[in-house]
């Protein structure tokens, strides 16, 4: 039976409140990125988020950004590499701290695509990783795009996971359209459950200017804050299952 994993960005609550339907997102995913207090999320909601991982089943991953709680993470930060590295740091520490069990991280937001495209924010990501993953004694996957990430985790000895998002549109050269431009987001359950399917069987995903792009991945995303985000994912579950894939966590 094939098998794929179906990640969610969860556990981000702003001034106490959730920005999306967690308990519903967490019964139909295998794993769940937690956000760790950079752009959203506190101590709080990071044990909330655990417990409910737990209760599900569902493999827990930090989900670490630069400290933008203003703009959620998504406006790039200038931080030089010592600090960009405590606060990766720290950000895994609060999750630890939680009781989490960490199986993988990945970066969210602006950090996500630095990491993808920027050596030197790529080495920081994969150097912590790999430093966290020697205190706990096993491997630490990390989640992402772009070759500088893929990179520094091969040369750190983290290994790298690619993933692909199910509720954003793909331009031809197989980035993502930034947010704020026409097609940026998918929002349609029936069109979002039929490209799940059709990533696992061919590797393949639509594009904004109508054609289409390779796309290779381990893990498939939708991101908890995306409108209808519950009924995406229900559609996609229903999909994957009808196909005959498994959804379950790599790690």
């Amino acid at each position: 039976m094939r098998a794929i994993d179906l990640n969610a960005d969860l556990g981000e609550t702003v001034d106490g409140r959730p920005t999306a339907d967690d308990e519903a997102m967490f019964a139909v995913i295998s794993s769940a990125s937690i956000a760790c207090g950079g752009h959203a999320g506190d101590a709080a909601s990071m044990r909330e988020a655990v417990a409910r991982a737990e209760r599900h089943g569902v493999a827990v991953g930090a989900h670490p950004s630069y400290p933008d709680r203003a703009g959620f993470g998504r406006v790039a930060q200038s931080l030089d590499d010592a600090a960009l590295r405590a606060e990766l740091a720290g950000q895994l520490q609060a999750l630890d701290a939680a009781g989490a069990d960490i199986r993988y991280l990945k970066p969210h937001g602006a950090l996500y695509h630095a990491a993808g495209a920027d050596p030197v924010v790529a080495r920081a990501v994969a150097d912590v990783v790999a430093a966290h993953a020697r205190a706990r004694g096993r491997a630490i996957p990390v989640l992402g795009l772009g070759d500088a990430l893929r990179d520094a985790a091969h040369a750190a000895g983290v290994p790298f996971v690619r993933e692909a998002f199910l509720d954003r549109g793909y331009r031809a050269d197989g980035t993502l359209v930034p947010r704020g431009e026409p097609g940026a987001l998918r929002t349609d359950p029936d069109e979002v459950a039929a490209r799940a399917v059709r990533l696992v069987r061919e590797g393949r995903v639509d594009t904004v200017d109508g054609g289409e792009v390779a796309v290779h991945a381990a893990s498939l995303c939708l991101h908890g804050d995306t409108p209808a985000a519950v009924a995406m994912a229900r559609a996609v579950r229903r999909a994957l299952d009808a196909a005959g894939v498994a959804v379950r966590a790599s790690w």
